[in-house]
């Protein structure tokens, strides 16, 4: 199991890679530390329904082209299915980022953690930034 964070600069997946890896496919080994700043560092929600999207490509060119009944039908029960898929993906969002870690190779919680880190170091920068007086701890709020 990985522990530690690497460089997620160094490498990323190729196309195709990631177009598996959007449908829950394990990356290549050397890809862990991808993953990990994938599902951890800003933007990792707008990324999360990015592959959500990609996932539920497939349902809507179905609806679309297959279904024998007028295009308006076909249009919402694409447009219906995309939403629903969007609200049990955003449902269960953050325990499938976790997967996905784990996948890689990370014990359980590192994402969250990581993720609630840089959280608590921006909650402590506004407070800072709000109350200058007592930046390098000096000061009291008493």
């Amino acid at each position: 199991m990985r522990t530690t964070r690497h460089d997620a600069a160094a490498s990323s997946p190729t196309a195709l890679q990631w177009l598996r890896y959007a449908f829950g496919a394990r990356l290549p080994r050397d890809l862990s530390a991808w993953v990990l700043s994938d599902t951890t560092r800003p933007g990792w929600v707008r990324r999360h329904v990015a592959r959500s999207l990609v996932q539920l490509s497939p349902l809507v060119v179905a609806c679309l082209a297959v279904v024998p009944v007028g295009m308006a039908y076909r249009l919402t029960a694409a447009l219906g299915g995309v939403l629903v898929g969007l609200m049990y993906s955003m449902a269960f969002m953050v325990e499938t980022t976790e997967h996905r870690v784990a996948k890689a190779g990370y014990p359980a919680g590192t994402a969250a953690r990581l993720r609630e880190e840089r959280a608590e170091r921006r909650r402590t920068a506004r407070v800072e930034e709000r109350f200058p007086y007592r930046a390098g701890g000096s000061g009291s709020f008493d």
